[in-house]
C-alpha cells in the first residue's frame, strides 16, 4: 500500500504508544484527548502522558484547540496511523469485513465500465463518512462498441460513442458544412460496420488509409465519417466523466461554516474533483501492482486550498493494464482508514475482475 506522507520526527516507544492510544481514541469519540483519560489504560501517571503530549506537540503530531481542552491529531499523526496499518497488514482487499465485501458485490453485480463507476460513488460514500468520487475515461487504446450521430438544428450534431469498456461519450458538435440525416446514418454505419472493436486511435488512421482503394461513390460518405469521428473523439482533449455522491456527509463535521462552504463548492464543482484525482493518480500508477493501488494524500490543500483538513482516499480503476479512471472517498481527517481504504481497494479489484470478465 503506498502512502503519502513526509517523514516525520521519529518517535520513542513510549511516545508511540501514547499517540497511537489518542489517534484511536479520537477517531472514536472526536472529542479532544485529555491525559486523564489516558492514565487509567497506559498504567501512566497524568503528568508523565502530559509531558509525552506536549512532546508530540513539539513533534508535530498533536494540537491544542483551545487553552483547556485536549489535544487531537494532526494530520501526521493520521499519516503515521496508515503506516502503522500498513505494517501490521491490516490494509488489503481481503481485510475487509466479510459483511461489506457481500454488500459491495450485490450493489455492483452485473456492472461494469461507466456504470460501475458511476454507482461506486453512491457506494463508497455510503460506507465512508465521506464523499464518494469516481472517474471514467475515454482511452485511445478502449475498442469501440457504437457510434451514433443525430442531427440537432443547423450544423449541429450530436454525437455518442459507447466503448467495450462501457464508456459513453456525448459531444455536441459544430459541422463546417451541413449534414442530413441519411447522411449521419450513412456515416455511423459505416464506422460500425467496419470499425466495431476497433481501438478509439486506430479508426481515423485506418479511414484515411482506405481512401485510396476505394471507389469514388464511397469516398464522400468515407470523407463524412472521418470528419465526424475526428470531431468526435481525436480533437478533442482526453474525455473524463466525473461521478460525485455524499457531499452532505461533510455536514456532520464540526468545521467553520466559511471555510465548510468552500469545501461543499469545491467538491460540487466535477471539475476540481477531476484535478485532484489526476494530481494524485498519474498513469505511474495505474501501473503498479495490485497491492501498492491505493493513495492515501493529506495534503491536498497544496493543490485545492479550499481542501485544507480533507484526505483523498483513490485508486486507480485499471483494465488490461491501462487506466479506465479512478475510485475513491475524499473525507475528513477523522475517519474510519482502516474500513475506507480496503473498501476503494477492494471496489477497484472488482472492476479490473469485471473488465476481465468482459
Amino acid at each position: 500500500m503506498a502512502v503519502l506522507f513526509q517523514d516525520g520526527p521519529r518517535l520513542s516507544p513510549r511516545q508511540q504508544a501514547i499517540l497511537t492510544a489518542i489517534v484511536e481514541q479520537y477517531l472514536q469519540t472526536g472529542e479532544p484527548v485529555a491525559s486523564h483519560g489516558l492514565a487509567a489504560a497506559s498504567g501512566l501517571s497524568s503528568a508523565t502522558i502530559r509531558n509525552v503530549m506536549a512532546e508530540l506537540v513539539d513533534a508535530g503530531y498533536l494540537e491544542q484547540p483551545h487553552t483547556s481542552a485536549g489535544r487531537v491529531p494532526t494530520a501526521g499523526a493520521f499519516r503515521l496511523h496508515v503506516e502503522q496499518l500498513r505494517g501490521g497488514n491490516r490494509l488489503a482487499p481481503a481485510m475487509l469485513a466479510a459483511q461489506s465485501r457481500t454488500a459491495i458485490e450485490a450493489r455492483l453485480q452485473g456492472m461494469s465500465g461507466e456504470a460501475f463507476l458511476e454507482r461506486t460513488s453512491q457506494l463508497l460514500a455510503g460506507l465512508s463518512r465521506g464523499v464518494g468520487v469516481a472517474m471514467a475515461t475515454l482511452q485511445g487504446n478502449d475498442p469501440m462498441e457504437h457510434v451514433h450521430f443525430q442531427r440537432l438544428a443547423t450544423r449541429r450534431v450530436l454525437a455518442v460513442v459507447v466503448t467495450r469498456s462501457g464508456v459513453v461519450r456525448d459531444r455536441v458538435l459544430m459541422l463546417e458544412q451541413e449534414m442530413q440525416a441519411a447522411e449521419l446514418e450513412a456515416a455511423a454505419r459505416y464506422l460500425n460496420e467496419n470499425f466495431r472493436g476497433w481501438t478509439v486511435e486506430g479508426i481515423r488512421t485506418e479511414i484515411a488509409c482506405r481512401a485510396a482503394t476505394e471507389r469514388d461513390a464511397y469516398q464522400e460518405m468515407r470523407a463524412a465519417a472521418e470528419e465526424l469521428w475526428t470531431a468526435t473523439v481525436l480533437d478533442a482533449a482526453p474525455v473524463h466523466t466525473v461521478f460525485v455522491e455524499g457531499v452532505s456527509n461533510l455536514l456532520a463535521d464540526s468545521v467553520d461554516r466559511g471555510r465548510l462552504r468552500e469545501m461543499l463548492a469545491a467538491l460540487e464543482a466535477k471539475e476540481r474533483v477531476m484535478a485532484l484525482l489526476h494530481a494524485y493518480l498519474g498513469v505511474e500508477h495505474a501501473r503498479a501492482a495490485a497491492g501498492d493501488s491505493v493513495r492515501v494524500v493529506f495534503d491536498m490543500e497544496s493543490h485545492a486550498p479550499e481542501m485544507q483538513g480533507l484526505v483523498l482516499v483513490a485508486a486507480p480503476a485499471v483494465s488490461g493494464g491501462a487506466q479506465m479512471g479512478a475510485v475513491g472517498v475524499i473525507g475528513p481527517q477523522r475517519m474510519d482508514y482502516e474500513t475506507t481504504i480496503n473498501a476503494v481497494h477492494y471496489v477497484a479489484q472488482l472492476f479490473a475482475e469485471t473488465q476481465r470478465a468482459m
